[in-house]
């Protein structure tokens, strides 16, 4: 990345707001943070005056076919919800992969968020994460890409995965090292996406966690999002979720556990002694009546967790901010105690509280400093006079801020976002993607799905630009 300066700008350092600042850009990280006009702007500048910098914000949960579904199911709890969108996902095509994927990576840009976990539902066709890698690249967002797995077949997922979808283990992990291989030296790491404790056998388990630990890989897995995974888990093994993936080994830390909506005091202890992370999605949850993740006593229990703002059929947007504020207030509702989880904890989590799990780069108060990615949000709040007067910028990101207060979004120091715009993607072609390819072609998933992308995927990084035009500045 070439040297660019973000000039006159208000920072957010971790514990408090610096105005008057430029921000020195290199190499795709911050070379120095000096008083304005102190150092000499070097390379291209973007204005920040009037405005206020943040680092990027780290969605620790999502599904991006599914902004192709917005509204389904609604009304409908967990398990009726996950039949109806099992069903899209079946009939799921590389075309409508890559279409959802893309708008789904730039509107969740547009709200700042620079990195996104996507948890992929296993899916037997290579073309269809193909086509979801192209969209990540193209989109420009750092990611990282969870290829779903499982080895236990039931049609009614109660106590096992939709076999349409599957595929043999050792096929589906070979198919992860291709990623792998393809990805290198990208935006985009890889991980592994377990849909819950029921889908792998203990064998399963065995054999995805050895293969995550011998390649450093995270592994993404929905854990007690309803009372579901423990009723069965003891039904079938005597033992709940939380001690059935305890027995089997599953626990590490480099284990994601998403939701854990019904984790229950002895089970945040074994996860903390695991060293596992959580992701926390409130509006997901709220949406589905799943109910409330116990955030504060998991915090209190010593577990890393992040924001997830989880997929389009859930929530149904991929506004981080959204969820930052309702991710408080839904915690405040629930303890009745109107300082809890303020700007400072929330955005920390926001900005990096899974992240060691994940092996992204952690960021433990969510402070713009020296030396890190420049991978960076700047809001102007004057873009919105809903947001006006400014009293405590924090207070305002936290309570009415969103995607129309994001004037820029830089990751790697690369401006993505430019008043409201993705500078790759343009709005009215993501629009003509989710409207053109349809939700399916008729054909389920399995061998008969092609091999190759078609004609209508761009070919590989077509809309990156190859020169400097949307640098910083």
């Amino acid at each position: 990345m070439n040297p660019a300066t973000i000039t006159d700008v208000t920072v957010h350092t971790g514990d408090r707001w610096l105005p008057g600042r430029d921000v020195h850009l290199a190499g795709g990280r911050i070379t120095a943070i000096s008083e304005h006009g102190e150092l000499p702007h070097a390379g291209e500048v973007l204005d920040g005056h009037g405005g206020h910098l943040t680092p990027g914000l780290v969605n620790t949960h999502t599904h991006l076919f599914q902004a192709g579904l917005r509204g389904i199911g609604e009304g409908l709890g967990l398990l009726a919800w996950l039949g109806a969108v099992g069903e899209e996902a079946a009939l799921l095509t590389p075309e409508r992969a890559y279409a959802t994927a893309a708008a789904a990576a730039a509107e969740a840009l547009r709200s700042g968020t620079t990195t996104l976990v996507e948890h992929m539902w296993p899916h037997p066709s290579p073309a269809v994460h193909d086509a979801v890698l192209r969209a990540l690249e193209d989109s420009g967002v750092r990611a990282v890409l969870c290829r779903g797995v499982a080895d236990r077949a039931d049609p009614s997922r109660r106590w096992g995965y939709d076999p349409r979808l599957m595929q043999p283990l050792e096929e589906a992990l070979a198919h992860t090292d291709e990623l792998i291989a393809q990805t290198r030296g990208s935006r985009v790491d890889i991980g592994v996406a377990v849909p819950n404790p029921r889908c792998l056998t203990p064998e399963g388990m065995g054999a995805v966690r050895a293969y995550a630990e011998e390649r450093a890989l995270p592994v993404s897995l929905h854990l007690l999002e309803t009372t579901t995974d423990d009723v069965l888990c003891r039904d079938r093994t005597g033992a709940g979720a939380v001690e059935y993936l305890e027995r089997a080994g599953f626990l590490w830390d480099r284990l994601l556990a998403v939701h854990c909506v019904e984790l229950d005091a002895a089970g945040r202890a074994t996860l903390a002694r695991h060293g596992v992370g959580v992701s926390y999605n409130p509006l997901s949850n709220m949406r589905l009546g799943s109910g409330i993740a116990p955030v504060p006593e998991m915090l209190d229990a010593g577990l890393g967790v992040g924001l997830g703002v989880d997929g389009a059929a859930s929530n149904d947007t991929q506004d981080i901010l959204e969820a930052l504020r309702i991710g408080a207030y839904l915690q405040r509702a629930a303890h009745r105690k109107a300082d809890l989880l303020g700007f400072p904890e929330m955005f920390a989590m926001a900005a990096g509280g899974a992240n060691r799990v994940l092996g992204i780069e952690e960021n433990p108060d969510g402070g713009v400093r020296p030396g890190m990615r420049a991978d960076l949000v700047l809001h102007r709040f004057d873009r919105d006079y809903a947001c006006l007067p400014v009293r405590d910028p924090g207070a305002t990101l936290l309570t009415c801020a969103g995607s129309r207060t994001v004037a820029a979004v830089l990751v790697g120091g690369e401006v993505l976002v430019r008043d409201g715009e993705h500078v790759r993607l343009p709005s009215h072609g993501l629009a003509a993607g989710l409207t053109r390819s349809g939700p399916c072609d008729g054909r389920p998933a399995g061998p008969t799905t092609p091999t190759g992308a078609p004609r209508a995927l761009p070919p590989r990084n077509s809309t990156t630009p190859t020169g400097n035009t949307h640098r910083a500045g």
